[in-house]
């Protein structure tokens, strides 16, 4: 697949990082094509003003957060917007959905703003609401009261659901193009943070639109509904929201664990009723919050709605269930994945020939081999390092020095201050039996 240089040097410096990369990932995506036509399904059922709660997964390595990468990368394409949002004990606890919502916000993305879109997407409603007045063709462009008015009419008819249950986002709304006709910039940037979850917003930005205090976990979700609104009325397929990392709750108290799961099945139920249209949620999480004590069994209503019997082989899984499973790398798929990323480094170098003569398909096995092994034998823990050592550790230096031999210069170290949990306990581990993952 031919890339443009940037999206190629995103796409490398983020694997030198050791991290994975925001965009293009289908450029280099393994083993994904056996759910893409009944992910393209839940995504136009979403576009057509469905919604959708899906589940994904798998251990440490096997790319969750890939897939969810992958997933949003693809959505944006399709004219979705998309937020993926990391659960945190501290930052975003799942049982206060008023954090969730400021991160959703934070990171809102489309195809054309990586993040922090919201600002534009709002502009972009008043524009619609804008020419839809004037294609009423009773007020001129230039009678700018009359315009004003004729819009916020417009405004309510749009929002009479969501006012219902959420008046003040409307009001929000009203108060900050009122701003901005006004010419109060700071007042009309305060709102729209008030409208996006900040807390500690100036009381003065706050009054002028007619709001008081701070969104809170319930109107988090009356607040969602009103983006999904904007969104689909400025021309959006709709939202999909990654919560990534949801195992996380199972390392905290256990009353607030209880409260989060008890939030993640509230949200579940809301999708199903139908109150969020055009909302695609994806969570992701190991087989141990979804098979284990301390996860979604701890609430029976929660397990049941995400249970899913899988078949023994992954090949016949049902990438339309609610859950679907993501399977470890295994030494042919990390191989693959490995020629496709020297393949894509190869693109836009003027080293390219020397490339791709001393880091053939054969080496780059060879270093699989040796980066698995360092990692105690699992495979499925070394996709990250072994990226991060392909680009870095060689790719980087055929291409900067021409006398540089992989084969002879090359030597493969791994240091534990670059490792995380689970890679740490692989490395420390003489049996693979020995290895503990960090659940």
């Amino acid at each position: 697949m031919n890339i443009s240089p940037q999206r190629k040097q995103e796409i490398i410096d983020a694997l030198r990082r050791g991290t994975v990369p925001r965009s293009s990932l289908d450029a280099f995506a393994v083993g994904l094509e056996r759910v893409e036509s009944a992910l393209d399904e839940e995504l136009q059922k979403v576009a057509g003003g469905g919604s959708v709660f899906k589940a994904v997964r798998g251990e440490y390595g096997c790319g969750k957060t890939f897939f969810s990468r992958w997933l949003s990368d693809r959505a944006r394409k399709m004219g979705f917007a998309t937020s993926e949002v990391q659960i945190s004990e501290t930052e975003t606890p799942l049982h206060r959905l008023e954090t969730v919502y400021r991160r959703l916000t934070e990171r809102l993305a489309t195809a054309d703003a990586a993040q922090g879109a919201l600002r534009n997407i709002v502009d972009g409603w008043f524009y619609t609401l804008e020419e839809d007045v004037l294609a009423e063709g009773t007020i001129a462009a230039e009678d700018e009261p009359a315009l004003l008015a004729r819009t916020n009419e417009l405004l309510e008819q749009r929002l009479t659901r969501v006012s219902e249950a959420a008046p003040m986002f409307s009001a929000a709304l009203r108060g900050y193009r009122q701003a901005l006709i006004a010419g109060e910039q700071g007042t009309a940037d305060g709102i729209l943070a008030w409208l996006s979850g900040q807390p500690n917003v100036a009381a003065g930005a706050k009054k002028f639109a007619g709001v008081k205090g701070d969104i809170d976990h319930f109107g988090a979700l009356s607040f969602l509904q009103g983006v999904l609104t904007v969104l689909k009325d400025s021309g959006h397929a709709g939202l999909l929201l990654v919560l990534d990392e949801v195992e996380t709750i199972q390392r905290i108290r256990s009353d607030v664990r209880d409260k989060s799961l008890n939030a993640l099945r509230q949200l579940l139920d809301e999708v199903d009723s139908g109150r969020f249209p055009g909302l695609y949620v994806l969570i992701t999480g190991t087989s141990a919050f979804f098979d284990g004590p301390q996860g979604i069994r701890r609430l029976e209503p929660l397990a049941q709605r995400l249970h899913v019997d899988f078949a023994k082989d992954v090949r016949f899984d049902n990438p339309r269930a609610v859950q679907i499973r993501l399977p470890a790398f295994d030494l042919d798929r990390l191989c693959l994945v490995g020629c496709r990323v020297r393949d894509i480094y190869l693109q836009h170098s003027s080293a390219a020939d020397r490339i791709r003569s001393r880091c053939g398909d054969a080496y780059v096995r060879k270093l699989a081999e040796a980066v698995a092994g360092k990692l105690g034998g699992k495979v499925g823990v070394a996709p990250r390092i072994f990226l991060k050592k392909l680009v870095a550790g060689v790719l980087d230096c055929v291409d900067l020095h021409s006398d540089f031999e992989p084969e002879r210069d090359f030597e493969l170290t791994i240091s534990d201050v670059e490792l995380k949990g689970v890679e740490r306990h692989a490395m420390g581990a003489t049996d693979v039996e020995e290895i503990e993952l960090d659940l």
